[in-house]
């Protein structure tokens, strides 16, 4: 399916704090099918930004650390502001995320009516992959979520994200950390975009892990989770 499929309508953005170990691999490995990719230096104190503009990527600077909320807005802005962008897709820089799940919530966006397709960890599949703490927090994120639940998702702070051209002109992040993913359940509902989940294979590399989910920033999402429900 890569090999036969003109992705040139599709941009990746890639939001990055402090990943000059892997992110020029990252970069690299997904320009391999997605020839359009904009990373967004969110205030990086190490070699990151040098590691983007040789992985072959755009790159934005933001001169100080604001957070993946404000990066993911940041990278969406550049992004539907190119010549024939029509579909776009939040995606890690750590590794964590797999072109090949790309490739499938693309083409379910171009063949399906949705607008938004978020990817799940947990929809009918073994989840042991998944840190126990990561299952602690995001599961519990959609159990004190109605919003979350209504809307059929199981995943909701999931990064790898595809969404139309539609939904990245009327995203709005106005929560600069990770308490984005709730906005954009919000989001969701308010606009009513049609939404679907697809399962989606996260890589928990040595890497990864040792930039984990810890407890306090687990409690942390709840809390912002709370105050970006009440969001108008």
């Amino acid at each position: 399916m890569e090999a036969t499929q003109d992705f040139r309508d599709t941009w990746l953005i890639i939001p990055c704090y402090n990943e000059g170990p892997v992110i020029q691999s990252v970069i690299e490995h997904a320009r391999e099918t997605f020839p359009n990719i904009v990373a967004v230096n969110d205030g990086s104190s190490d070699d990151s930004a040098a590691a983007i503009h040789a992985g072959g990527a755009y790159l934005v600077n933001h001169p100080v650390n604001l957070g993946q909320g404000a990066a993911i807005q940041t990278g969406v802005e550049f992004a539907r502001a190119q010549p024939g962008a029509r579909y776009f897709v939040t995606f890690d820089a750590d590794g964590q995320h797999q072109v090949k799940d790309v490739v499938r919530m693309v083409h379910r966006l171009r063949t399906e009516p949705l607008d938004i397709v978020v990817g799940t960890r947990f929809a009918g599949q073994d989840n042991s992959q998944v840190p126990w703490i990561k299952r602690v927090v995001l599961k519990t994120v959609v159990m004190f979520s109605p919003r979350t639940r209504r809307l059929g998702l199981s995943d909701a702070h999931n990064g790898l994200r595809a969404f139309t051209k539609k939904v990245a002109d009327e995203m709005n992040i106005r929560m600069n950390g990770m308490s984005h993913a709730s906005e954009i359940v919000t989001m969701i509902d308010n606009f009513s975009w049609r939404v679907a989940e697809e399962p989606v294979d996260i890589l928990y590399t040595e890497y990864s892990m040792s930039k984990g989910q810890s407890l306090i920033n687990g409690v942390n999402i709840l809390a912002d989770g709370i105050v970006a429900r009440r969001l108008p």
